[in-house]
Order: structure tokens, then C-alpha cells, then sequence
């Protein structure tokens, strides 16, 4: 069932392949009452803001299944925008307040590339604390990815992140550490792509209550969870929203950084992520841009001729999971349309399993 964006003067019906179909306002009045509703806080740099649009209403598309389900795009204020990204989040998304004097069935909120090592010190912290308080209140569960998931439980439960040596960077193999609902029907192992240079501990989120679901030796805890007052808060610290070129872009930027020489160590290649000839491929431009030292040495970057090479294997399990998020923030608003339309005699997630 495809997902319907709502936005500040029409509906947008989203459909794979980035067709577009609007639709007026008022249908958004009528689709309240039986479909599921998410906010999108896209808090994610100039760059990646429209990406990352793409990348969440792909996936929850491709979980919705039987579940009809409105977005509605929101960014805080206090992220710095420029130029086309500006004129996007002016045009198409709402308010911070519309955000905070509503209430939705679940929401999911991005994070951004911190600036500052105590992410308090960052100048949209006051607007993230805010947004995560109104969360607990005004949401059946909320989702946050990555840096969010670090400044949730900053601000929750004053555990500080872990700085790394280096990037957590490319796919790692998770396993369940529990049973739990939203895991149902995941593989195990699992694979999920990771982009950070900070971890969260295992051992300081179980000692805070939170639940870790999965884990790999190398990335550590991904997937965890804590209810707070009404919500469910799921957190992850890798990215299972990615599409399947996403982390080789990031390694192109940060090859392009240390180029420019706005980072001193050349960038390792993501983890279990290119094939022999892509890793050739760029095994040899790294020795050509390193012998050469120059920025325009990045037009030879060879990303086309990898770029198809590329899959997505951590999609199957991206869906799977958030197919059962969704369906537990739609279970009562679900459970009453199916039962007046006859497709579903009994509730569709059980929630004493959370």
C-alpha cells in the first residue's frame, strides 16, 4: 500500500521509483481516520536531506503491507540550512510546533554530523531534548537513528558516547542477543550498515534498562529498545534505512575531505561492503590520489563503475523489523479497520511481547 506524504498545501501519494502523484489537502482529513500516522524529523545534512526522505519512505513502504500510512516531514529549527535544502524544508515540511502540538502513532528521528563532542553544545540540543520529551508523551513509539540514538540516551539516562579510533564503517554481521517482536521473521545472523565515529556501550545501556536486541563482536550493540512513560523508543546505532549505494558515497565524501585536506588520514574502504574489483578499483585511485595529493584527482574517482556492483543485503531484514515497528504503533488504529472491513480477526502484534 503506498505511503502518503503530507505536506504544507497537498498530499503526496509516495510510489517506488520516485513517481510522484498530489493530491488536495482535505483527503489528509479523511485519511486520519483510518490510516496509521509517522513523523519524519529529517534532521540529516544539506546533502542528505532528500536522500534520506527517499531512503525512510522506501522502507516504510515496503513494510506497510496491508497498513495504510501517512508521513509528515518535519526538521528542528536549529539546523543550519543553505540554498535547495532551505527552500525544501521552508516549502515542504512543517513547523516544529504543528510537531509538538500533535500527536502521532509513531515517529522517527534522524540525527545530523556533530559539530561540537558534547552534543549538549550543539545549538539544536534544546529542540532535540524537546522533541524526544514530546516523544514519550505523544507517541506509541518512536525510532531513532544513529547520532539521535546517542542523544536520546544523553538526555534520557546521562549515558555519554564512546569516541572510536576509527570510523565504524560498512556492514557487520548482528546477531539477536533476545527474543523480541521486533525481531519476528528476521534472519539470524543478520547483516547492518554502519556509519559512525562514537559508540554506546552494551554494558551502560543494560545497566540504564534498555534492552539491546542485536549485536556483533565487531560494531557491538545496534538495535535497542526502553519504554519511556507512553512509547516504545527504539534505537539504532547503524543505518538499516541505507540504500545500497549509500555507504559508498559516504566513502567518496570522505576521500574527497581528506583530498581537500579537511581530514588528515585517508579514509578506510567500508567493511565486507565492495567486491574484489570495486576494492581494485579503489585500491589503485588511492594510489594515484595519494601520489598526486590533489582535490581534482576525485573527477577519476571510479564510483559508476562500482555503483551497480552494489546490493543491499541488509534490506530483507530492514523491512522485516520495520514492518513489525509499524505494525505495532499501528496495532489499535489497525486492529478497529480491519475488524469493520473483515480482513483481520485478531490483533496483529501483541504488545505484552515489548
Amino acid at each position: 500500500m503506498p505511503v502518503t506524504i503530507a505536506k504544507l498545501q497537498t498530499l503526496t501519494t509516495w510510489a517506488p521509483k520516485g513517481s510522484w502523484h498530489p493530491q488536495k489537502a482535505p483527503a489528509l482529513r479523511h485519511a486520519r481516520n483510518s490510516c496509521v500516522s509517522i513523523a519524519l524529523v529529517n534532521n540529516m545534512p544539506d546533502a542528505a536531506l532528500e536522500e534520506t526522505e527517499l531512503q525512510f519512505s522506501s522502507l516504510i513502504e515496503a513494510a506497510a503491507g496491508d497498513v495504510a500510512v501517512t508521513m509528515k516531514f518535519y526538521s528542528l529549527p536549529g539546523i543550519v540550512r543553505t540554498g535547495r535544502a532551505q527552500e525544501r524544508v521552508t516549502n515542504e515540511y512543517f513547523g516544529v510546533d504543528d510537531l509538538w502540538n500533535s500527536r502521532f502513532d509513531g515517529v522517527i528521528i534522524t540525527g545530523t554530523e556533530p559539530r561540537q563532542p558534547d552534543l549538549r553544545k550543539e545549538p539544536y540540543w534544546a529542540e532535540l531534548a524537546k522533541t524526544f520529551e514530546w516523544a514519550e508523551r505523544n507517541t506509541k513509539s518512536a525510532v531513532l537513528s544513529c547520532l539521535a540514538a546517542h542523544a536520546g540516551v544523553l538526555h534520557g539516562d546521562g549515558i555519554e558516547r564512546q569516541p572510536l579510533t576509527d570510523k565504524r564503517f560498512g556492514l557487520f554481521e548482528e546477531r539477536k542477543t533476545c527474543d523480541h517482536a521486533l525481531l519476528r521473521g528476521a534472519s539470524d545472523p543478520m547483516p547492518f550498515p554502519h556509519s559512525r565515529w562514537n559508540e554506546l556501550r552494551t554494558e551502560q545501556l543494560s545497566a540504564a534498562g534498555y534492552t539491546v536486541l542485536t549485536s556483533s563482536p565487531e560494531a557491538g550493540a545496534n538495535l535497542f529498545v526502553k519504554r519511556k512513560r507512553d512509547s516504545l523508543f527504539v534505537h539504532f546505532q547503524g543505518h538499516p534505512e541505507y540504500g545500497a549505494q549509500t555507504l559508498l558515497k559516504e566513502y567518496r565524501r570522505d576521500v574527497g575531505r581528506f583530498l581537500r585536506k579537511e581530514r588528515e588520514t585517508y579514509p578506510n574502504m567500508p567493511s565486507k561492503y565492495f567486491d574484489s574489483e570495486a576494492t581494485r578499483l579503489l585500491t589503485d585511485f588511492r594510489e594515484l590520489a595519494v601520489t598526486s595529493g590533489r582535490a581534482d584527482s576525485m573527477k577519476s574517482f571510479p564510483e559508476q563503475a562500482i555503483a551497480n556492483r552494489l546490493t543491499s543485503p541488509w534490506r530483507a531484514t530492514a523491512v522485516c523489523v520495520y514492518r513489525n515497528w509499524l505494525q505495532y504503533a499501528a496495532s489499535a488504529e489497525f486492529k478497529r479497520v480491519a475488524s469493520a472491513t473483515g480482513i483481520w480477526s485478531e490483533p496483529v502484534f501483541k504488545q505484552r511481547a515489548l
